[in-house]
This record gives C-alpha cells, sequence and structure tokens, in this order.
C-alpha cells in the first residue's frame, strides 16, 4: 500500500471544515500535514501557517495541498505550489477566468505534478446512476432550478458578491457540472443577469439553452429564495422524465426513486488520490465556459440591493 498522501488545506472556511476536513480524515490514502489560513487557527495540534509561501518554506513535508481559497486569489497560490513539486487539488470553481486555469494546466503537465478542478456535485449519488439509465435514450428536454437563500448559505462572504466570485453562478455552477456531464455539449442562446443595485454579481439569472441538435436546456437560479430550497435538475427522454433533486442526491426515474448518502467530497478525493498516484491531471472547464458566457452574452437589469 503505498505511503499517505501528506497534504495541506488553504483556506480554512465553512466548506473546509463541513467538507474537507472530514472527508481528508476518513480517507487512508491521505494525511493531513498542515494547515494555512491568515486566521489564527489550528487544527488538532498540526503545524499552521499564516500564507503558503511560509508552510513551503518551513520544515514541514508535504506531497500535495487543497486550495479552498476564493477563487480570486488562487492562480498566484497554485503557481507557488506546482513550482515546489506539489500536487494541487481545487475547490470549485477552479478559477477566476478561463485563461488562467488553461495555463496552470498546461504549467502541471510541464511541472508533472496533478491538477484537480473538482467539481463535488458530479460526485452525488443520483448522478453515476443517471447517467448510466440515460444511456441509449433521446433527451428532448432539460431543465435546472437551483434556488436557494444567499443569506443562510453563504452569510458575511462579500467576495462572493465581488468580481470574479461569480455570485448566483456560483451555486449554479454545480448544477451546470452535472448538467455538463449528463447531457449532450450545449451552448448558451439567451440570458437575464439580475444584478442588485450594491452588488457587482448577480443575484439572479435566467438562461436558455441549446444541443446541438437543438434540444433546448432551461436554468433558473435565484439566492431570494425562502422557505423550501430547491437544487432539481429534470430531464424529458423518450423513455420517460428523469429528476435529480437535493442537488442529485435524489433520483426518480420511471422505475422507482432512489435515495443516496452524501458521499460528494469522498468520491473527489478518492479521485485525487488516483491521479496523485499515477501523477495524471483532471481540468474540465465546461461548467465555468458555460458561466463565462453568461456573462459575456447575458443581458443585465438592476434589482433591489442587497444587504446581508
Amino acid at each position: 500500500m503505498p505511503a499517505p498522501i501528506r497534504i495541506a488545506i488553504v483556506g480554512l472556511g465553512k466548506i473546509a471544515h463541513d467538507q474537507h476536513l472530514p472527508s481528508i480524515a476518513a480517507n487512508a490514502a491521505f494525511q493531513l500535514a498542515a494547515t494555512v489560513s491568515s486566521r489564527d487557527e489550528t487544527v488538532d495540534g498540526l503545524p499552521h501557517f499564516r500564507t503558503l509561501a511560509a508552510l513551503l518554506a518551513a520544515d514541514v513535508a508535504i506531497d500535495a495541498v487543497s486550495l479552498c481559497t476564493p477563487p480570486q486569489v488562487r492562480y498566484a497560490l497554485v503557481v507557488e505550489a506546482m513550482a515546489a513539486g506539489k500536487h494541487v487539488f481545487l475547490e470549485k470553481p477552479p478559477g477566476a477566468t478561463l485563461a488562467e486555469v488553461a495555463l496552470l494546466d498546461q504549467q502541471a503537465e510541464a511541472a508533472g505534478v496533478t491538477l484537480f478542478a473538482s467539481w463535488h456535485s458530479r460526485y452525488a449519488g443520483g448522478v453515476a446512476p443517471a447517467l448510466h439509465w440515460l444511456d441509449g435514450r433521446r433527451i428532448t428536454r432539460a431543465s435546472i432550478v437551483w434556488r436557494e437563500d444567499v443569506r443562510v448559505w453563504h452569510p458575511g462572504q462579500d467576495w462572493i458578491w465581488q468580481p470574479g466570485g461569480l455570485g448566483v453562478f456560483d451555486p449554479g455552477i454545480n448544477a451546470l457540472s452535472i448538467a455538463t456531464h449528463l447531457l449532450p455539449p450545449f451552448f448558451l442562446q439567451e440570458a437575464t443577469l439580475a444584478l442588485p443595485a450594491n452588488r457587482a454579481a448577480p443575484i439572479a439569472a435566467d438562461l436558455r439553452f441549446q444541443t446541438g441538435d437543438g434540444t433546448p436546456v432551461h436554468m433558473d437560479l435565484d439566492w431570494r429564495q425562502t422557505g423550501p430550497q430547491r437544487w432539481d435538475i429534470a430531464i424529458e427522454t423518450d423513455g420517460g422524465t428523469l429528476t435529480l433533486e437535493k442537488g442529485g442526491a435524489v433520483l426518480t426515474t420511471p422505475e422507482g426513486v432512489q435515495a443516496h448518502d452524501d458521499v460528494e467530497y469522498a468520491g473527489l478525493y478518492a479521485r485525487f488520490a488516483a491521479l496523485v498516484q499515477s501523477r495524471a491531471r483532471d481540468v474540465d472547464t465546461a461548467p465555468l465556459r458555460l458561466v463565462a458566457d453568461a456573462f459575456l452574452r447575458g443581458r443585465r437589469e438592476t434589482v433591489d440591493a442587497f444587504h446581508d
């Protein structure tokens, strides 16, 4: 059995505490070796540093880093880590721009290290069986409804409203990561982005896509949802309708309903371990391309100011 991959977490926000730290602890392929955060915070007495540069300069052996920082600051951190020969796990979205992610992929190839652009929703329990069920069926229409309360899921996260933070597309890109995995390639036809008067990123969006053969795909995103939250995808086919609810955890087909446990980050870290062991890369930017196209082609409308 290979030695555990000694990994450091960079950025100790909510997603690191809720998902990354438990997933690393549960996977014998990894050993948490250090943490990096601008806050004075430690995990189980492990070495802690305020910057990645300080960690890399210290006498602490690591093989990989998991970057859980906002996307706007990731490029320099990835370059720094790869220059030191470290493998890199990127929380979604992989970067603030498509060009920087493409360049990082080239640099990872040249350095001979793993770069993994992770899309956690693709690893939801219902996604793989959904892909299997769709095989051989003709898709006639798809719809995506991703509506949640930003005050519940992203409280006080000012970076998410800034350029590069994506706004409502931060959760919406999760839906697109599933849709680009299940559907034939599709492209944006038109979009309307609702931007609060005091913010630089949208709080809601309505998007219409189509596949190469003209199959329509509609997407409804809204961060102003109160009451029940919705993370649903419906795909109509010549063999009936498939739905994925709760972000991909519940799959319904004409044959019945399957509910799955939360396995997303366990799947991501299993994938990362396999990539590191083979020194391979996995840098899929399809979901980010569609978001970039929404900002490129979407019509903006100003809505009421948003205050946390």
